[in-house]
């Protein structure tokens, strides 16, 4: 592995994520909306904590390293994904603190179901507003620093580079069409008529698909959609290999955090039960991680050269 002379856009780029991270993660503990009268809080019981914080611990971590100019292009990969998600995300979150009132209707948030009748932010919602725009902050920063970063190895990724590519696209895909559909809905109630014994099934409004909401929501879940197809093919290209796997944990995390939602807003709420589209995020979250892992630790088969030095010593350590 050959690693040049890190630039500082790149530092600052790794410092920007970290802030996002440390930002998210302080994000979790105040309240954040209060909808229709009813406060909401991400920090209700252990789970939820640690579900809202996986993305914050994972920013911090890839943020640090970058920061301090190890693998730099790791960690601009990571970032420029990160970044171009987040900018989906970003709206979505704008939506639901600012514009969900304008159209009252049924919705998860913070994994409880309530009417968007009303809608005051906490310092949660604000915090993560920060966080969010940090992390796009950091995506430009790591796009523009780019091209200044030196870091390449021997190409031991290349012969598997167009089957990742083809298993992230298609992950990526299956992930729009889950994230489209509530993760967690209202089940619908079965009635059974006394005199007759006909059962009848009686549909419970529930959270409104992502693509049936309005205005911010609705561009933001175009943006998140459309990000998820393209960042899913750039980053199985990126050089160095350490580069891919900073892309592909990105793209991994997103879509895990997603699932992990889900589950928690159908185990915090009695009156939600877990879909199958909420099931598929978290599947596919889970095979995305391993995407990456398998593009970190890849190695040519007995037929073809050996490949020195493809990751820095630090590294190997791990």
């Amino acid at each position: 592995m050959v690693v040049g002379d890190v630039p500082v856009t790149a530092r600052v780029a790794g410092a920007l994520l970290a802030l996002a991270g440390l930002v998210g993660a302080v994000a979790v503990l105040p309240g954040y909306l209060v909808v229709g009268g009813e406060p909401l809080s991400l920090a209700t019981g252990p789970l939820d904590v640690l579900v809202a914080l996986v993305t914050p611990l994972v920013a911090l971590a890839v943020g640090v390293l970058t920061a301090l100019g190890r693998v730099p292009r790791f960690g601009l990969a990571y970032a420029a994904v990160a970044g171009g998600l987040g900018t989906g995300r970003l709206l979505i979150e704008l939506y639901q603190g600012t514009a969900s009132t304008t159209r009252p209707g049924v919705e998860v948030l913070a994994g409880d179901l309530v009417v968007t009748s009303t809608v005051v932010t906490g310092a949660g919602w604000v915090l993560g507003v920060v966080a969010l725009a940090l992390t796009v902050l950091a995506g430009v920063v790591a796009v523009l620093a780019w091209g200044r970063t030196v870091m390449e190895d021997g190409g031991a990724l290349d012969a598997l580079r167009p089957a990742l590519a083809g298993s992230a696209v298609l992950l990526a895909a299956v992930a729009a069409l889950c994230l489209a559909l509530p993760a967690a809905d209202v089940p619908d109630d079965l009635v059974t008529d006394p005199a007759t014994g006909l059962v009848t099934v009686v549909t419970t409004e529930g959270p409104r698909a992502l693509l049936e909401r309005p205005g911010l929501a609705l561009l933001g879940g175009l943006v998140l959609a459309a990000g998820l197809l393209l960042c899913a093919g750039v980053a199985a290209s990126l050089r160095p290999r350490l580069a891919a796997v900073g892309g592909l944990l990105a793209l991994a995390v997103v879509v895990l955090q997603a699932g992990l939602s889900g589950w928690r807003d159908a185990l915090h709420s009695t009156d939600l039960d877990w879909t199958v589209p909420g099931i598929g995020l978290l599947l596919l979250g889970i095979a995305a991680v391993g995407l990456a892992v398998l593009a970190w630790r890849w190695q040519p088969g007995p037929g073809r050269p050996a490949v020195d030095d493809d990751e820095p010593e630090d590294l190997r350590r791990l």
